[in-house]
């Protein structure tokens, strides 16, 4: 999320403004900074609900604030088939793997696990599937022999900020087109 702050203030995802950080945890680290930088917060706490109650609160303050685009940002649960119906193609996630390859929790754990010389990470739509939605960019990231979690994870991280920004300004642009589970660029008025 600050990553994303900093892109939108050095202008590299034109035409983009935070209208709302939510968290459903007070204690959320992002909470604070997204204070001191003047932007709207607010705490939706799960409460004991189910996935679709909580969602139809964060929905409506969504809608309140006009959001448009919707981008998550260490949000680790599924979001009910009701937030997904009110922002179809319109919520982006970050993922530390390239996908399809080790979706869900602990990617970089499957990652080392499974010896892999090279992972990444992808911002993709969120679909109804778990990290499975139409892929808008990736980044390779080589997996080193003495590779730790964290030292991957680090790495990994830096090529987050960076292509999460990167994939929100093409979004914000509208120069795409999802074409089945496909994000294809337009790349001007004489290119496909």
């Amino acid at each position: 999320m600050l990553a994303l702050a900093a892109a939108m203030d050095q202008g590299r995802i034109p035409g983009a403004e935070i209208a709302l950080v939510i968290s459903d945890h007070g204690t959320a680290t992002g909470l604070g900074p997204a204070g001191e930088l003047g932007l709207n917060t607010r705490v939706i706490a799960r409460n004991g609900r189910s996935r679709e109650e909580h969602d139809r609160e964060t929905v409506a303050a969504l809608r309140e604030h006009e959001v448009d685009i919707v981008c998550l940002a260490g949000y680790m649960r599924l979001l009910s088939g009701y937030f997904i119906g009110a922002f179809r193609d319109r919520i982006l996630n970050i993922h530390p793997s390239l996908l399809p390859a080790f979706p869900g929790l602990a990617a970089h754990k499957q990652v080392l696990e499974h010896g892999v010389k090279w992972t990444g990470c992808t911002v993709h739509f969120v679909d109804e599937t778990l990290d499975g939605g139409p892929i808008i960019a990736q980044r390779i990231v080589p997996v080193l022999d003495d590779d730790t979690e964290e030292t991957l994870s680090a790495r990994i991280l830096e090529q987050e900020h960076q292509l999460y920004a990167e994939a929100l300004a093409l979004i914000v642009g509208g120069n795409y087109e999802i074409v089945g589970r496909r994000v294809v660029i337009r790349c001007g008025p004489d290119l496909k």
